[in-house]
């Protein structure tokens, strides 16, 4: 099974600077992005950073994406509306957009020191819903697995689904993740059956264990990312 670097077992990491990186969630009072909407831009949003030609190479984001990949791999989705919502689109970074949920993610920041305009955003209060249950993904869009076990809110969530999206692309070739970036990122959050997670737990594919920071037990297994290209 692949390891995770989302656990709280001893690690060199845990010596180096620690870097986050933060997502930012439009959440209007009026109109909230639908549950399954905001995990699937979320992940959608960290695979557009990670591709981003300023967080390689020589790019402008390319040291701060460095530092935060050294260490671990922390994720802490805030969330915004209104006045908010348009000072954190102000500051460098991407929006991605899906059905109904908006999300925008910055290049990584130290753990203790985020800009002003964020760090004053609400983590607690990310509770979304689905107006009805997505269909079944596709057979072939990657899918990132939630355990069926667990209760986690949708902010947690969201940071967990960007995780496994991060662990596949670490798995994937340069071809599949060009075709990766082609396809617009397409992918699918659905929870799993519970009598397919022990099977998708033995299947080699990456697999998310928490550092157990909020919510959840430390090295609880949270994502299964299923990407075709993983499987052959």
């Amino acid at each position: 099974m692949t390891t995770s670097p989302f656990t709280t077992t001893a690690d060199p990491r845990d010596e180096k600077p620690q870097y986050v990186l933060p997502l930012v969630v439009r959440l209007e009072k009026t109109d909230p992005p639908a549950r399954t909407d905001a995990l699937e831009t979320s992940a959608r949003a960290v695979l557009t950073m990670l591709a981003d030609p300023r967080s390689t190479g020589d790019g402008d984001w390319a040291d701060a994406i460095d530092a935060w990949q050294d260490a671990r791999i922390r994720k802490v989705v805030r969330r915004a509306r209104g006045g908010e919502w348009r000072k954190a689109q102000a500051l460098p970074g991407i929006t991605v957009t899906g059905g109904s949920a908006e999300v925008r993610v910055y290049p990584p920041v130290p753990l203790d020191g985020w800009p002003r305009e964020l760090a004053k955003l609400q983590v607690s209060g990310t509770d979304l819903h689905d107006p009805e249950p997505p269909p079944p993904a596709g057979p072939a869009v990657p899918v990132l697995w939630l355990n069926p076990e667990l209760d986690m809110s949708a902010g947690k969530t969201m940071a967990q689904t960007g995780h496994a999206a991060q662990l596949a692309w670490w798995e994937l070739s340069d071809a599949d993740r060009a075709a990766w970036r082609d396809s617009g990122f397409a992918l699918a959050v659905r929870t799993a059956p519970p009598e397919r997670w022990p099977d998708l737990l033995r299947s080699d594919l990456p697999v998310v264990r928490d550092a157990g920071f909020t919510e959840i037990a430390p090295g609880s297994c949270t994502v299964i990312a299923d990407h075709p290209a993983l499987r052959r």
